[in-house]
C-alpha cells in the first residue's frame, strides 16, 4: 500500500477556501431585483395593453398619469370620452385580478377625479373604468367597465 503526503500550511488552506467561497446576495439586493424584474414586467404589461387599445381604436393619451391622489396606468380616449385603465400582472390572470384591492380602487377613483378636474367637460366627461390582465404567458385579458360604473 502506497502512502500519500500532503503538505498543508495556513496560507494554502485559505487561498483554497477563498476560491471556493459563493457569494450569497444579501437579502436587500434580492429584493431590489425582485422589484427591478416587477418594475419592468409592469411596463412590458403596460406596453401590451396600450398597443391592444391602440389597434382596436383607442389612442392612448396618458401613461403613467401621476396625480396628488395616485397614479393611473393608462389613460385611452374613447370618443368624447376616456378610459382609465388599471393594468395588472401575474402568473395567471386569477392572481392578477385578485391584485386589486378595494383601497386601490377608491385611489383610482380619486387620481381620476382629479385628473378629469383638468378637461374641458370636468366630472361631465364620460368614462370607464377598465381592468387590463396580463398573464406570465403574455396572454391578455381586457375587463371593460370593470368598476361597475355605467
Amino acid at each position: 500500500m502506497k502512502q500519500l503526503a500532503f503538505e498543508f500550511s495556513p496560507s494554502t488552506a485559505v487561498a483554497a477556501h477563498a476560491s471556493a467561497v459563493v457569494t450569497v446576495p444579501h437579502a436587500s439586493d434580492r429584493k431590489r431585483s425582485r422589484g427591478e424584474m416587477a418594475y419592468h414586467a409592469g411596463i412590458a404589461a403596460e406596453d401590451r395593453i396600450s398597443t391592444d387599445y391602440e389597434r382596436r381604436g383607442f389612442p392612448i393619451v396618458q401613461r403613467r398619469w401621476r396625480g396628488k391622489k395616485g397614479e393611473i396606468d393608462l389613460i385611452a380616449q374613447d370618443g368624447d370620452g376616456l378610459v382609465f385603465i388599471e393594468v395588472k400582472h401575474s402568473k395567471t390572470f386569477d392572481r392578477a385580478a385578485a391584485r386589486l384591492s378595494a383601497a386601490q380602487m377608491r385611489r383610482i377613483y380619486a387620481a381620476a377625479e382629479e385628473y378629469l378636474g383638468h378637461m374641458p367637460r370636468g366630472s361631465l366627461t364620460e368614462v370607464r373604468f377598465d381592468v387590463a390582465l396580463v398573464n406570465g404567458q403574455g396572454e391578455t385579458r381586457i375587463i371593460e367597465n370593470a368598476f361597475g360604473l355605467d
